[in-house]
């Protein structure tokens, strides 16, 4: 594992495919898994900021049932993941079911690795930018002035100016 790289993990049931994608991702500490399960143990302990997740996952590889399910988990324990679905299934339903249950985005197999590359990459990115502005949320919301006037919790500049004034 480098420390250095982003934890990406890849949610792909076909070997062939895993091997193509880690390679494409060389920019990345990739991760795989290969069902719902491995996929959930993997999100635990890497905790990445981008999934690529196949719809087809077993037993069920001939339908999105499984990968849907999948989605489903990955962001009731990650919420603010970024998962970019990655199916050869091209029912336009499915895609925008996946999307209405809160995929980042939807990629159509074959698998093209520079296109693939760039919405991983801008999936980062964007993920990085909501965590940025999560911490600054928090903090502001740690200095707010609870709707008060702010007598209650004073910088200390102000308690001196107060003090000039009595």
């Amino acid at each position: 594992m480098n420390s250095k790289l982003k934890p990406l993990l890849v949610v792909e049931d076909n070997p062939g495919l895993q091997k193509q994608l880690k390679w494409a991702f060389s920019g990345f500490d990739v991760h795989l898994a290969d069902s719902r399960a491995s996929a959930i143990s993997q999100l635990q302990q890497h905790n990445p900021q981008v999934v690529t997740l196949d719809l087809g996952l077993p037993p069920d590889t001939a339908n999105a049932s499984e990968g849907l399910a999948t989605l489903g988990e990955i962001l009731q324990a990650a919420p603010h993941t970024k998962v970019i679905v990655v199916t050869g299934n091209d029912d336009r339903e499915v895609a925008l079911r996946a999307v209405s249950m809160g995929a980042y985005d939807f990629y159509q197999k074959p698998v093209d690795p520079d296109v693939l590359t760039l919405i991983v990459e801008r999936a980062s990115r964007l993920y990085d930018i909501e965590a940025e502005n999560r911490r600054l949320q928090a903090a502001q919301s740690g200095n707010a002035l609870d709707g008060k006037n702010g007598a209650d919790h004073p910088e200390p500049f102000e308690q001196g100016a107060c003090r000039g004034i009595r």
